[in-house]
């Protein structure tokens, strides 16, 4: 391929095949075909996310190497569609609005295993225990979290106490947020 190929970007709509995060990338599949597409762990980094879910939709810049397409930038990560489309329990019981009505609140991430299939963050400037459960970061479009991360959590009282009912990127959360105090 000619160098000239390399500065060529392209927006490309697709989503994820598979990504795993301690390799530190996955592929990206298009759309409107085409080769897989290389997302390293870094491009997905610059979005705010360590990790994404499997079948995610995806809205990225891809450039031309002479190693393949690669993923240079993303725009948006929208969660995968699940098969299975019953909520969990505790969110099941909310009304329809209530969970887009909460306010996201910054978060760090405890701790989360995804063998176990959840984890705990705390919301800054609050002691109590978050719950995070891995179906919240599935239909979130994640798929792991780091301890120490940074996100944005929408943040319900379930029969257990309190748990993430919508988890999102720290720079997501920032750029929602910003969006709704102005319109207010």
């Amino acid at each position: 391929m000619a160098d000239s190929d390399s500065n060529i970007e392209e927006r490309v709509i697709g989503h994820v095949k598979w990504f795993d995060p301690v390799k530190g990338f996955g592929f990206v599949v298009a759309s409107a075909g085409g080769p897989d597409i290389l997302l390293h762990v870094n491009v997905l980094r610059n979005f705010g996310q360590s990790s994404i879910a499997d079948g995610a939709g995806i809205e990225i810049t891809t450039q031309h190497t002479t190693r393949g397409v690669q993923a240079t930038e993303i725009f948006r990560i929208d969660p995968p569609e699940l098969e299975d489309d019953t909520p969990l329990a505790d969110i099941a019981l909310l009304e329809e609005g209530d969970v887009a009505s909460a306010e996201l609140e910054p978060a760090r991430v405890k701790w989360f295993d995804k063998a176990k299939g959840f984890g705990f963050a705390n919301i800054f400037g609050k002691s109590e225990d978050v719950f995070l459960h891995v179906e919240v970061l599935r239909r979130s479009g994640l798929s792991d979290l780091q301890p120490g991360e940074a996100l944005a959590l929408r943040v319900i009282d379930g029969k257990r106490g309190r748990m993430a009912a919508e988890v999102v990127a720290w720079e997501a959360g920032v750029t929602e947020a910003d969006a709704e105090t102005e319109q207010s």
